[in-house]
C-alpha cells in the first residue's frame, strides 16, 4: 500500500476548512465520546520555561470512535508581543488509528482557538437561555473573537459588549468584530457595564484574578470560562462558582487545572461533587443542563486533546475535499 501525502494545512486553510458551525458540532462529538470513555486522554504535560516567562504544552489523544490519533504540541510566551510575535504558537499532528500512518500536520494556533469557541459555542446551546440577546467578552485577543463568534453561531446576539484593560485593543476588537458578525459590539468601560444585561458571558484572558464581580451578573446569565488553565489562577469570583450550575469539560482536567474552581474548593467554599458534571453528559442526556431561567450556568473548560483531534478530523476530511492545503512528499 503506497503511503499517502502529508497534508499542511496553514492557519488560513484552517479556517477555511472548518467553518465555526461545523466546529461547534464537532465538539459536541468530541465531548459526547469523552464522556462516554471512547478517549485514551493522558494528562497533559506541562514543560516551563521560567526564564523567558513561557510554557510548553504537550497534548495527546486517541478516539476509539474516529479512529485517530492527535498530537499538539502549543506553547505560550507571554513577552512575545514585544517581539512582534503571538502569544500562542502551535502544530498539530492527526494520524490514522488503525495504520498509525501520519496524515497532517495543522496550524495549532488557529485550531486552537477555534476548537476553544466552538467548546463555548456548544455550552451555549445546551445551557444558555433560548431568549439569550446580549453577550459581554471579557479580553480583546484572538481566542475573545472566536468567543463572540461561536456565541452568535449558538444564539441569537442582537448586541454584544467587551471589556479589557486595554482599550485601544477592546476598541479594535469592537470594530473588527462588528464589522464580521454584522451585530453591534461597544467597548464596555468597566466590567459592570459589560454585564449590564448580558445573558451570555465569556471571560478570555490571561487575569490571574476575578475579571468583575458576582454581583454583576444578570440573573439567568450563562458564562464560558475559558481562560485560567493554572489551579492557582481565577477569572471567575468564588462566589459566582459556588451558586452557579457548574458543569466542565472533563472533570480530571478540571481537578488538575481549573483554578476558578480549585481556589473555592482548597477555601472549603464548595466540593468536587459541586463541578462533577461534563458538558457530555449533558449532551448526551444523561445529566441535566439548565434547571430555570434565573440560574447562573458556568461552563469551566480548560481545554482536552479530544478537542484537537476532533477538531484536526473534521477540517483534514473537509480540505482533502476542498482541495485546501500543501502536500507534503514522505
Amino acid at each position: 500500500m503506497k503511503m499517502p501525502p502529508l497534508l499542511y494545512l496553514s492557519g488560513d486553510e484552517v479556517r477555511r476548512a472548518l467553518p465555526m458551525a461545523e466546529a461547534i458540532t464537532a465538539m459536541k462529538d468530541a465531548f459526547v465520546q469523552l464522556s462516554n470513555g471512547q478517549v485514551t486522554l493522558p494528562p497533559r504535560q506541562h514543560l516551563d520555561a521560567p526564564s523567558e516567562q513561557g510554557i510548553g504544552l504537550v497534548m495527546a489523544c486517541h478516539s476509539s470512535a474516529l479512529k485517530f490519533f492527535a498530537l499538539k504540541f502549543i506553547t505560550l510566551f507571554g513577552q512575545n508581543r514585544h517581539h512582534g510575535l503571538p502569544l500562542i504558537q502551535a502544530l498539530v499532528l492527526l494520524s490514522d488509528g488503525r495504520t498509525g500512518t501520519p496524515l497532517a500536520v495543522l496550524d495549532g494556533a488557529a485550531l486552537t482557538a477555534l476548537r476553544t469557541g466552538a467548546a463555548s459555542g456548544a455550552a451555549t446551546e445546551t445551557l444558555a437561555r433560548p431568549d439569550a440577546a446580549v453577550a459581554a467578552v471579557f479580553g480583546a485577543g484572538v481566542q475573545a473573537r472566536a468567543q463572540l463568534e461561536a456565541v452568535c453561531c449558538a444564539r441569537h446576539i442582537g448586541r454584544a459588549r467587551v471589556y479589557d484593560v486595554n482599550a485601544a485593543g477592546a476598541d479594535q476588537f469592537a470594530e473588527e468584530m462588528s464589522r464580521k458578525l454584522n451585530l453591534p459590539v461597544e467597548r464596555a468601560v468597566n466590567s459592570a457595564q459589560a454585564l449590564e444585561g448580558a445573558s451570555v458571558v465569556c471571560t478570555a484572558t490571561t487575569s490571574a484574578t476575578p475579571v468583575f464581580q458576582d454581583h454583576e451578573l444578570a440573573p439567568g446569565a450563562h458564562v464560558n470560562a475559558v481562560g485560567a488553565y493554572k489551579p492557582n489562577v481565577t477569572e471567575i469570583p468564588s462566589a459566582t462558582v459556588c451558586r452557579a450550575h457548574v458543569v466542565v469539560d472533563h472533570r480530571p482536567s478540571a481537578l488538575e487545572e481549573a483554578g476558578d474552581l480549585l481556589v473555592p474548593l482548597k477555601q472549603g467554599l464548595i466540593q468536587e461533587r459541586h463541578f462533577s458534571t461534563e458538558l457530555g453528559e449533558v449532551l448526551a442526556g444523561r445529566s441535566p443542563g439548565r434547571r430555570n431561567a434565573t440560574e447562573i450556568t458556568l461552563f469551566k473548560s480548560v481545554g482536552v486533546a479530544i478537542q484537537d483531534l476532533c477538531a484536526a478530523a473534521r477540517a483534514f476530511e473537509n480540505a482533502r475535499r476542498f482541495n485546501l492545503g500543501i502536500e507534503l512528499p514522505r
